[in-house]
């Protein structure tokens, strides 16, 4: 269990809040096996209805800790598991997202049905500006959801989305002002409780789909990424972003 990961429940609905806004909420292997048991406690209770993912402070998520993240296999095994456990979770996900979403802070939410956003809110999947490939099943999900040419602008030059292109492109529901975006969210959140459960779960996995392809990107994906992390790409991409100066690749 993580100190930076608080669970509430209240009426049906779990929510899972990031809670380590002086470092803009990024994640750590124990916040991955947290926000992973936690999403595993929720599927496994009929009486739980909804779960609703928000980040304190003011950013939703930076992504992971690249510190951390960089300590050992660790952090890309708890990452993974998450990953694998959003994707297969079956029961209706709500986001609330304010400032900051980055890398997996997005990819997420491509797996929310329900995402509500403060004007702030921006979105970035830097991967390739890395030195690696995108995860969580967002080089399948990001086009479907974005169209094609919206996904590379995020995912090939890694530029940043704002509330509104995100409100227009599909990536979120609403639009929510800041002071009234977690009561928003927990307002829907109870809403989907309320529904009737079997034709609300049944109606999900139909505009899911078959989920065989997404399974199959996500290890592809992840087999690529644990390949690029050891590439001189990343290492150099790295060794920049801790030095904070900018990155040199190597062509041929």
């Amino acid at each position: 269990m993580s100190e930076h990961i608080a669970i509430i429940e209240d009426k049906g609905v779990i929510e899972i809040h990031i809670d380590r806004p002086d470092k803009k909420n990024a994640l750590t292997a124990a916040m991955y096996r947290t926000m992973t048991a936690a999403l595993a406690d929720a599927s496994a209770r009929a009486e739980i209805g909804a779960v609703l993912i928000a980040g304190r402070g003011d950013a939703f998520c930076a992504g992971n800790d690249l510190k951390d993240f960089m300590a050992g296999p660790e952090g890309g095994a708890a990452a993974f598991a998450f990953i694998q456990a959003i994707a297969a979770f079956d029961k209706p996900l709500v986001a609330a997202v304010q400032g900051q979403a980055v890398g997996v802070g997005t990819t997420m939410l491509l797996h929310c049905d329900l995402i509500y956003a403060a004007p702030d809110a921006r979105f970035v999947m830097p991967f390739v500006n890395l030195g690696l490939v995108p995860e969580a099943g967002s080089s399948l999900l990001a086009p479907a959801t974005l169209g094609h040419a919206k996904a590379a602008a995020m995912l090939l030059l890694g530029e940043p989305m704002d509330a509104d292109s995100a409100d227009s492109a599909g990536l979120v529901t609403a639009i929510v002002p800041a002071d009234g975006l977690l009561d928003h969210a927990r307002a829907k959140a109870a809403a989907l409780v309320a529904k009737p459960p079997q034709a609300l779960a049944t109606t999900r996995r139909l505009m899911k789909g078959d989920p065989a392809a997404l399974v199959a990107r996500i290890e592809e994906e992840a087999r690529l990424f644990r390949e690029t992390l050891a590439s001189p790409e990343a290492q150099e991409a790295f060794a920049a972003f801790f030095e904070k100066r900018a990155p040199v690749f190597r062509r041929g």
